[in-house]
């Protein structure tokens, strides 16, 4: 991958969103590809090790096959990890193999597991604040580099869980060659948008935040008048899409919050 970044980076965008796509459309999970999620590349480790991967948010849910619905996932569960795992590592095998790099691969690579998870993350504030450090920094800033005295480069650095700062020396060679390998090929997008989120949707996000208005709406309604708990996410809309009301006043309802996921996708290295 750090041969062929402009191939390999491009085939993990590709790999990770075919496999939401195809455990989305599963009925025992959501029942329909059309999700909506943002994907950002990152490439380095806490040392400027070089490691790639992937960070997705999604809405917790999609919209119907025929557009007149939105289905939401449970509340703490997107679709199951270990099957996101085996797919999300065939579909990245069949595009090393698309672009001819299948062959420079060991082959024992495809018998380990690649890492992913996913996990509930409620409105998202969190996460897209984590995400947005990726958006716009390199690999490390100006702040964290203490010293560079005789051709040695000294920056600080936190082992993951732990807060108790920590400061590695490097010869300025290695700090180079560490911090160059993080810089994309030219041009190179790094932060792109799937299904409804994509500027080219057919959907409009207007219309699927409507779509989420009337299920919370309904959801809401059925809880507070049915004589037992009820799962919000088995409650559909109307099939047509309208502008959700309040049926007390009449005035128009709007969305006060949609729920996402977060999922991140590496290799097994």
């Amino acid at each position: 991958m750090r041969s062929h970044q402009r191939l390999s980076y491009a085939a993990l965008f590709r790999a990770a969103s075919a496999a939401l796509e195809k455990l989305a459309r599963d009925p025992r999970f959501l029942g329909a590809a059309r999700i909506g999620f943002t994907a950002v590349l990152h490439t380095w480790g806490r040392q400027l090790t070089y490691h790639p991967q992937l960070h997705v948010v999604v809405p917790a849910g999609a919209v119907s096959d025929d557009g007149k619905k939105w289905l939401a996932s449970r509340p703490d569960f997107l679709v199951p990890v270990k099957a996101l795992s085996k797919i999300f590592r065939a579909k990245f095998r069949q595009e090393m193999l698309r672009a001819g790099l299948l062959d420079q691969i060991d082959p024992a690579v495809w018998t380990e597991a690649f890492v992913t998870d996913s996990r509930a993350v409620g409105g998202g504030e969190s996460t897209l604040r984590y995400l947005s450090r990726y958006v716009l920094r390199v690999a490390i800033s100006n702040a964290r580099i203490v010293a560079l005295d005789d051709g040695r480069v000294r920056f600080r650095w936190k082992k993951s869980g732990s807060r108790r700062g920590r400061t590695m020396e490097l010869d300025a060679f290695e700090f180079l060659r560490r911090f160059l390998q993080h810089v994309l090929p030219s041009g190179f997008q790094k932060v792109r948008h799937y299904g409804f989120l994509s500027p080219q949707s057919a959907i409009s996000l207007e219309d699927v935040r409507a779509l989420v208005a009337v299920q919370n709406a309904a959801a809401r309604e059925a809880i507070a008048t049915a004589p037992r708990v009820l799962d919000a996410s088995s409650i559909t809309a109307p099939k047509a899409i309208t502008e959700p009301t309040c049926p007390h006043c009449g005035r128009r309802l709007r969305v006060v919050e949609i729920c996402f996921h977060r999922v991140g996708f590496r290799d097994s290295g």
